[in-house]
């Protein structure tokens, strides 16, 4: 390609929201454009690369087994209302009419979809197992849109959905999809972890989150360094941290605690450590109108995935008691406790096992101390801790590390959730109608694309890894207009070219400092100058990810790059 045919439209300037690497350079390098916020125009450079990264998950999913198909973004209401998530989904999902006042939504996700398809397609065990998968844009009305592809209300995904005839056929196409992400990622050049997750809005049993390490990712990865132990935040458990255990009982005593609320004041005030205070947070159940009382350790937060999986609602089904209502509970804002309270109350188990603790008295101006589950006060005891860095690994004992990440991928044991609803059945050797199992695996194709950015950049631009560069090499004559130079660069052009190396010739009539920039802001992985020594056919091959340079022939040049390129494929 010519360069003076191409569309490079880099900028020396991202706009102020752009504060991320990959936002800023996926529009300074004039790959994308912003159309509204959370949607963005693709420019020739990024979806060359899009379609790159789009291509090697269709090899490894291809030789998975999986059928590629493509279904349609709008989805019917109707098959939402049969699985039951048209109310549940949230605020996040796209509703419209049509002219004839059905209801629609943009698929955020397919499962209804995929399930619609397969129950009406295939009956017979026969034809079991099966993975289909599509990639596609979804569409999830974000509130706060952000980091540009990182979380936009139009993204690209890629999403799978394999049915089995029991568990046991779940289980190994759940296994085949973990490894066929692995070397999906591992091709993408990626440095990731795999961890436990919570199911979320799909739902089901089990769930592996692939994560791309980062600095900027929105999610806290929790894992051990001396086990195969690893899950998300959310996900993510440690051993008991028994504070007080071994000492005896005291006798519950009321203390005065003047306009001492949060639990750096009474900790201070009262001169204890964090860790022998009970934290009581006061949750609202938007489903129901009912409220929870959440005890955890005073050094604690309460994890909020773990509580609306405990009590069976969504994220957006619950938020927190305001004064008001904290006051028709029987209590005060700021010094709430489980004794007296009007409300269901959970004990994380830390909280159980204290000796001794300080809670609140439900009083103004008041906590109690000495206070003791199951003498004192009771309530449900489960795991609703936020896991911190340095607590003990739940497998080995040993502490635990965290790091940030980025999710670009997602599998899940769906089992019967939308097969059962959706009666998507197939016939038993016996003629019965049973429920198929189900798994979804889903890829961010967005996502992968910034966080490949987010791994490999300079202070110059983007460092694309060869396979998903937008090309290969791009070939800079420091004055084209130099009959010497000129052929020289149409030499190695043609020769590059025939070997089926996709190349760039900078033919654009500008100073070779201002291509240079361009190149290494675009991120092309090499860059070959013809210069002064085009009369000994002699040019300069820099590598854009070590910056290392190296004069070679002509011929030599084209073997090298020609050699890698085929050797990267």
């Amino acid at each position: 390609m010519k360069a003076s045919k191409m569309l490079i439209a880099t900028l020396k300037e991202a706009p102020n929201e752009a504060i991320v690497a990959s936002h800023i350079l996926l529009i300074r390098a004039g790959m994308i454009r912003k159309l509204v916020a959370g949607v963005y125009n693709y420019l020739p450079l990024g979806l060359r690369t899009l379609h790159k990264i789009e291509n090697i998950i269709r090899e490894e999913m291809d030789q998975a087994g999986s059928l590629e198909i493509l279904s349609s973004a709008i989805q019917p209401k109707e098959l939402w209302v049969e699985s039951g998530r048209w109310q549940k989904y949230g605020p996040e999902l796209m509703r419209l009419k049509d002219r004839h006042d059905r209801e629609f939504c943009l698929g955020p996700t397919h499962e209804e979809i995929f399930t619609d398809l397969v129950r009406n397609e295939i009956k017979s065990r026969k034809n079991l197992p099966i993975n289909l998968y599509q990639i596609q844009t979804k569409y999830r009305d974000e509130l706060r849109p952000r980091f540009g592809l990182m979380r936009g209300r139009e993204f690209i995904m890629k999403d799978a959905y394999s049915f089995d005839i029991d568990a046991d056929g779940l289980d190994k196409s759940y296994q085949t999809m973990y490894e066929t992400y692995e070397r999906i990622f591992t091709r993408l050049g990626l440095n990731y972890q795999v961890v436990l997750a919570d199911t979320g809005a799909i739902g089901g049993s089990t769930s592996h989150q692939f994560m791309a390490l980062s600095d900027i990712g929105e999610s806290d990865i929790v894992y051990c360094k001396h086990c195969s132990y690893a899950a998300d935040e959310e996900k993510a458990t440690s051993r008991v941290d028994c504070y007080n255990v071994g000492e005896a009982l005291k006798e519950m005593i009321e203390v005065y605690t003047p306009n001492y609320k949060t639990i750096e004041e009474v900790s201070n005030f009262l001169g204890v450590d964090k860790k022998a205070i009970a934290k009581a947070m006061v949750y609202k159940n938007l489903t129901d109108n009912s409220f929870v009382v959440c005890l955890v350790r005073g050094d604690r937060e309460v994890n909020i995935i773990k509580l609306i999986n405990h009590l069976k609602i969504a994220e957006h089904e619950i938020a927190l008691a305001s004064f008001d209502e904290i006051k028709a509970l029987n209590s005060v804002e700021g010094f709430v406790g489980p004794i007296n309270v009007m409300a269901r109350v959970l004990v994380d188990e830390e909280v159980s096992l204290m000796k001794n603790m300080v809670i609140g008295a439900g009083k103004l101006n008041y906590h109690l101390i000495n206070a003791n589950f199951g003498r004192d006060f009771t309530g449900e005891v489960l795991d609703l801790r936020m896991v911190k860095e340095n607590d003990l690994c739940p497998v080995c004992g040993k502490p635990l590390s965290m790091e940030k990440g980025i999710e670009i991928g997602q599998i899940f044991k769906l089992n019967t959730k939308y097969s059962e609803p959706l009666k998507c059945y197939y016939q038993d050797v016996d003629g019965k109608n049973k429920p198929m199992v189900m798994g979804c695996y889903g890829i961010g194709i967005t996502r992968t694309m910034s966080s490949i950015i987010e791994q490999n950049h300079d202070d110059a631009g983007i460092i694309w890894p060869l396979n998903v560069a937008p090309y290969h090499v791009v070939i800079v004559p420091i004055n084209y207009d130099d009959e010497l130079i000129k052929a020289g660069s149409d030499y190695l052009y043609d020769a590059l070219s025939k070997n089926h190396v996709e190349v760039i010739l900078d033919d654009r009539d500008a100073k070779a400092g201002f291509k240079f920039k361009d190149w290494e802001l675009i991120g092309i992985p090499y860059i070959i100058t013809v210069g002064k020594r085009a009369t000994d056919k002699i040019c300069e091959l820099k590598m854009r990810k070590t910056l290392e340079k190296v004069e070679l022939a002509y011929d030599e040049a084209v073997d090298k790059i020609s050699q890698i390129v085929k050797e990267t494929k």
